[in-house]
């Protein structure tokens, strides 16, 4: 894939606060640079941005209706309720009803929860999930990352004497369901200055205000921040702000003293011994809390992460693991399949989004095959599958494209949708999928700006070889935790040369491990480029190129440096635009 770069040098008036800012830092004007493209510019922000504290946390009572939810959960103890900690099958969804019930189990016995299953109940609250409620005597059902359209439902479960406070994260409509409680800092009536926390973070701020209500220390709730952190990054919300507190807090758990079963997941992914970062999260522990939902049921997930033995919990971590390259498989072949449909029609190279459905797709991973397909060809993606009369599937977009509101647009034809700005869910009559298409595509196409459907990479700064030093790469770990809002520092370096020993490595020989140099200095410095090796013949042709990447520990040299390239392109391609 050729991206296009995007880099703007520094203004001279942007070098001189840079120059400034550095000097009070004891940082080099090029970090400087960094954090005022971030918006930092005192050192006050900076400090605050260095070191998140969770004294900064905003105060939980901000948000609409948490009063009346934590009224309602002392209640439900005070005279001895059964309650529900009910969730989605996804990584925010489990981890959320793991801290939810861990946390409040500490202080209450009566309590219990539920997962429903992605194949014979769908997504969010089930009349069959309420009907286990009735039958084991819940009075108060907890749900978290879903719940805010499940208006009927919940409009059902009164009628059993059940009450509802939900917690979740996801665009609400206008009309809100019948709950006693309705915890969301997306509701358009509600002040909260933080509006993109995660179901998580949702059920972190509710279990913050029921503890500071009944006076337990808030050190109380710190051994649960590893959950935040895990759903912060497989949800992809913004790493900024409140969740930046929450996953710079939670990573620190996660790697200091990890709950039984993250701990046992760590040590299945063979992440034992070293920093686990987001994107550690993002690509090898999240998607094993995904698989059980994705391939049987998200429920032995929560048993995971709520379990108190280390022997158990590495048993069932061994379990969700097999689950998890059983989905490998299955999204490879789907992923294949997807790319043969769009290569053989013509037309989705002049379109500005991309609506596949195969009633043969399992249902648990079309979303991650539209997340690759988001990936792939840089359009907004719709994958559907068939499910008896119904048609049901995942939506991923890209980055300033709002897919929530393209699929909102065809409400009037969609049987359920949800979702926020980047990923959402919908559900049809399989008789209406050609109908949506051409409505989902024709919205699209009127509303996309077509330079985001181009592969762009933003570049940071520009820098030589003789920058890239421990210390550099010492000051960048600072930044973290990246994700969106805060990514990973773009570097690139120009005129660079293979060293003569660069060669190409992989099952498949598709990536290029590389031993570079540059015209300003004789380091010789490494780097890998995976899934590159189209590349390779041009780079032993020994003219110069240039790079994108970000700075990386070299796994395999204690105390070095590696670089992670994202592109490589000719020296004589077009200047930096």
């Amino acid at each position: 894939m050729h991206f296009k770069w995007n880099y703007q040098a520094p203004t001279p008036e942007e070098r001189q606060a840079a120059k400034e800012l550095g000097e009070k830092l004891n940082m080099s004007p090029t970090l400087a640079h960094l954090l005022i493209r971030r918006g930092i510019t005192t050192e006050s922000a900076a400090k605050r941005f260095f070191r998140p504290q969770l004294a900064d946390l905003i105060n939980p009572f901000l948000m609409k209706d948490m009063d009346v939810a934590v009224d309602r959960l002392n209640d439900a103890m005070g005279r001895k309720e059964r309650i529900l900690v009910y969730g989605d099958y996804d990584v925010d969804g489990c981890t959320a009803v793991a801290l939810v019930y861990r946390f409040l189990q500490q202080f209450y016995s009566n309590i219990d929860y539920y997962i429903p299953d992605r194949y014979n109940e769908g997504y969010g609250v089930s009349k069959q999930g309420i009907d286990y409620a009735k039958e084991t005597g819940v009075k108060l059902i907890i749900i978290l990352d879903c719940g805010i359209k499940a208006i009927e439902e919940i409009a059902y479960a009164k009628q059993q004497g059940i009450d509802f406070i939900i917690c979740d994260h996801h665009v609400p409509d206008e009309v809100l369901p019948d709950a006693v409680a309705i915890l969301n800092p997306k509701r358009e009536d509600d002040s909260y200055p933080f509006k993109h926390l995660c179901g998580c973070g949702v059920g972190f701020k509710f279990m913050q205000a029921f503890a500071k209500n009944n006076g337990i220390p808030f050190s109380r709730l710190i051994p649960l921040l590893d959950f935040c952190a895990v759903s912060i990054a497989a949800d992809l919300v913004p790493v900024i702000d409140e969740n930046r507190i929450l996953a710079f807090h939670g990573l620190k758990q996660l790697n200091q003293n990890p709950s039984i079963g993250l701990k046992a997941i760590i040590d299945i992914c063979g992440l034992n011994n070293r920093e686990i970062s987001m994107s550690d999260i993002i690509f090898r522990i999240g998607p094993r809390i995904n698989a059980s939902g994705r391939m049987e049921n998200g429920r032995e997930s929560v048993d995971l992460l709520v379990e108190k033995d280390f022997g158990t919990a590495r048993g069932k971590a061994k379990h969700i693991d097999e689950y998890n390259e059983q989905r490998k498989d299955i999204d490879k072949q789907m992923t294949e399949e997807a790319n043969q449909i769009v290569a053989r029609l013509e037309s989705q190279k002049h379109r500005s989004s991309i609506v596949l459905y195969d009633e043969n797709w399992k249902k648990g991973v079309v979303g991650i095959v539209a997340s690759r397909l988001t990936e792939i060809y840089f359009r907004p993606t719709v994958v559907l599958t068939r499910d008896g009369e119904f048609a049901t599937g995942s939506a991923r977009s890209i980055a300033g494209f709002d897919i929530y509101s393209a699929i909102k647009s065809c409400r009037d034809m969609l049987v359920n949708f949800g979702g926020h700005t980047y990923a959402a869910g919908l559900t049809l009559r399989w008789d209406r999928v050609k109908e949506f298409c051409q409505r989902f595509q024709k919205y699209v196409e009127e509303h996309i700006q077509p330079e985001l459907t181009e592969a762009i990479l933003n570049i940071d700064a520009q820098i030589d070889f003789k920058d890239i030093t421990k210390k550099l790469h010492n000051e960048l770990k600072k930044f973290s935790p990246f994700g969106p809002g805060n990514m990973k520092p773009l570097f690139c370096t120009t005129d660079v040369y293979d060293y003569g020993t660069s060669k190409v490595v992989g099952r498949e020989q598709e990536h290029i491990k590389l031993e570079l140099v540059d015209s300003k200095s004789s380091a010789v410095v490494n780097g890998i480029a995976f899934g590159q090796s189209a590349s390779a013949r041009y780079i032993k042709s020994k003219r110069s190129f240039d790079i994108a990447y970000t700075i990386e520990d070299n796994i395999f040299k204690h105390n070095a440096v590696q670089l992670q390239i994202e592109d490589i392109r000719p020296a004589e391609d077009e200047e930096l635009s």
